[in-house]
């Protein structure tokens, strides 16, 4: 029993992997050490979110056998439109996913800094961070393997890990249990945690998350039948990975009169309060969440680059490989010479507030589709479920996006 379960455990891990980390990190710390437990419902609705969009890509991806990007290529019929959307969605994903990845990798440093100290070469005038070439040649060996299986299941034994460091660090701060129950279920929003909910939402639901899934599930599973599969493991993975979400916002609520920016302050703001161990568990899941995105961030580039462009998506082809060593070693270079790629970033959000709405229409229109779809198109119901979260994208994508340009 025990043994099937385990080997019907398909993409859904890597999912939870790519969307924690460490920017959901320090975006829930900041949560917990401003709010408390008061935002908790946040994440219960970014939840239900992901799940229900998430759920449509694996559909989309085992029923066509294709990924989300090379699909809305084929359904756009206006050469123009076609050219737009391709542009965007590159520009956004493999872009953002460039500057997004020395963050990845600097979040993964900060967790093996907390623990062994720093390690600084100094290679004729330029500081290099011999932590951060470490986590570049794991995450270009586990790619450059190329085969899903080592790869699944590498990061399945990861996110266990940061699952269990950030769930120990939550129950060694002793919250008080009514006041989560409260926080998970009376919604409240303030003009000083508007932009917070955004940036909770923001960071779970995740764009190039869609793409990532469509394509792993046509790695793992081939037939309609296994569309039951598909669901319960998409299900099971991202309520894992929202529970790691609120185990960060319950750990960071416990840290009173401490100045706190990032995770690794609350590592530090934790531990005169719970110990050396506390700090240890937190340092060990943020390690973990740095490098599972390090890793995922590029491979999701990679499919939406060859879907986009019509290239051949299997994990050993040139163009394929070409596309994450690329996001891979400006990761690397950004973050090991302490590049601030501030710039980059402001676009990335950009791009990714326009991107999150945008896609998920797209998603729910080629749901709709029965050329594509056939007798598995969406019900009434996920229609509706489906409208209701694209309304929201779209309120929060305008929202970040004036929000990056000072307007509001």
């Amino acid at each position: 029993m025990i043994k099937n379960w385990f080997k019907n455990i398909g993409p859904g891990p890597l999912v939870a992997a790519a969307f924690i980390g460490p920017g959901t990190v320090t975006v829930c710390t900041l949560a917990g050490i401003n709010f408390g437990f008061a935002l908790l419902w946040a994440m219960v609705l970014s939840i239900v979110a992901t799940i229900v969009l998430q759920e449509m890509a694996a559909r989309l991806g085992i029923i066509s056998q294709k990924g989300l990007s090379e699909v809305i290529r084929s359904q756009i019929s206006n050469p123009l439109l076609r050219i737009v959307a391709i542009l965007l969605i590159l520009s956004a994903i493999v872009i953002g996913n460039a500057a997004y990845e020395a963050g990845n990798i600097s979040g993964s440093i900060l967790g093996l800094e907390n623990l062994f100290g720093r390690r600084i070469v100094a290679i004729g005038s330029v500081n290099v961070n011999m932590f951060s070439v470490l986590i570049g040649i794991i995450a270009f060996i586990l790619l450059y393997i190329g085969n899903y299986k080592v790869l699944e299941k590498t990061l399945i034994s990861l996110v266990i890990l940061m699952s269990l460091a950030f769930l120990i660090t939550a129950i060694m701060t002793k919250p008080d249990v009514s006041e989560i129950v409260k926080g998970f279920f009376v919604p409240k929003i303030s003009d000083d945690s508007i932009f917070t909910v955004i940036a909770l939402v923001g960071t779970t639901v995740v764009p190039y998350n869609l793409f990532l899934h469509a394509s792993l599930v046509k790695e793992k599973w081939k037939h309609k039948t296994d569309l039951k599969y598909a669901k319960r493991d998409t299900i099971i993975a991202v309520v894992l990975g929202g529970i790691v979400s609120m185990c960060i916002i319950i750990s960071a609520a416990a840290i009173k009169s401490f100045e706190v920016n990032d995770a690794a302050d609350l590592a530090a703001g934790l531990e005169p309060l719970f110990g050396n161990y506390a700090s240890v568990f937190l340092s060990v899941g943020l390690f973990a969440a740095g490098i599972t995105s390090a890793i995922t961030a590029p491979l999701a580039a990679a499919y939406v680059a060859s879907g986009c462009l019509g290239w051949d998506s299997h994990m050993k082809s040139k163009q394929f490989r070409g596309v994450w060593m690329f996001i891979l070693v400006l990761g690397v270079l950004f973050s090991s010479v302490g590049f601030k790629s501030i710039e980059i970033i402001k676009f990335a959000q950009v791009a990714n507030g326009l991107l999150l709405p945008v896609i998920a229409g797209f998603l729910v229109w080629i749901m709709n589709k029965s050329s594509v779809l056939g007798a598995y198109k969406n019900s009434l119901f996920q229609n509706i479920i489906g409208f209701i979260i694209l309304a929201i994208t779209l309120f929060l994508g305008v929202k970040s996006i004036l929000k990056v340009f000072n307007f509001i």
